[in-house]
């Protein structure tokens, strides 16, 4: 991950409830959100060396900051997300227009089939992971297989608190993996212990997944992610990584952290 796109979060809010951890009435502290985002992006172009590109944010749009959802970026081909709920299925024209604006070919879905993006499919050089369920329709992996020629592996999660693949797995540059095991059915537990060699994944516990230790970001031996999970870090940095924790609870009140802010450009 060298280059990521970003949104600022200016208008971002909890203005509805999609998924067990948006609540209205947990009002966002806008100034601590516009925070703990400089901070974190401070964090990716400083400390870890990544190119950022930024997009506008557009009122009335308040999870446009989540661009992990914007859709998938493989060499200059973008496939734009199909969002589930109609809530965010404004975003879609945004993200496409900055993909065109940025000269990429840009491949859109029929709305029969929902794909979220980034936030659902991930991996490594030689093959995918792709999460299905809560948002991402299982049949859009065999479709995404095909166009990028990449082997993916669907992997159901049964757990409504990890709507997406990116809060509850996260694979490392070195190799390594990072996921929570009952976030997915025993059939994905098992295709992801048969792929990932035990002495190089951590199945993290519940108190740092329930802190969203998996939604991190990687870059060769930097990992960004959210604050309050020390197994996590400890095991990273036995490793040879080096952590770098950010506060980021605002966002996780609308579900999200480190990586639901960013997209992958490479």
């Amino acid at each position: 991950m060298s280059r990521l796109l970003v949104c600022p979060p200016d208008y971002f809010a909890i203005e509805y409830e999609i998924n067990p951890w948006m609540r209205r009435a947990n009002t966002v502290d806008h100034e601590r959100a516009t925070a703990q985002w400089h901070r974190l992006m401070e964090v990716l172009e400083r400390d870890m060396g990544i190119v950022l590109e930024r997009m506008r944010p557009v009122p009335g749009l308040p999870d446009l900051v989540f661009t992990a959802n914007a859709g998938v970026v493989v060499g200059r081909q973008a496939v734009v997300s199909r969002f589930r709920y109609p809530e965010r299925q404004r975003e879609e024209a945004h993200f496409e227009q900055w993909f065109r604006d940025a000269g990429y070919e840009v491949i859109t879905f029929d709305q029969e089939f929902f794909f979220e993006g980034a936030g659902d499919l991930l991996g490594f050089p030689e093959y995918w992971f792709g999460g299905y369920r809560q948002r991402s329709d299982v049949r859009s992996f065999s479709l995404l297989s095909e166009l990028f020629g990449r082997e993916i592996l669907p992997l159901e999660l049964v757990d409504g608190r990890f709507y997406h693949l990116d809060t509850c797995l996260c694979p490392l540059s070195g190799g390594e993996l990072l996921y929570y095991p009952p976030a997915f059915d025993s059939y994905g537990q098992n295709a992801i212990m048969e792929r990932v060699d035990k002495d190089r994944r951590l199945a993290v516990p519940e108190a740092d997944a329930l802190k969203f230790a998996c939604n991190a970001v990687c870059a060769g031996t930097h990992v960004a992610l959210p604050g309050g999970c020390p197994a996590t870090s400890q095991w990273l940095q036995e490793r040879g990584y080096q952590v770098h924790p950010v506060p980021l609870d605002e966002f996780m009140k609308s579900g999200g952290s480190a990586k639901c802010l960013t997209l992958a450009l490479d």
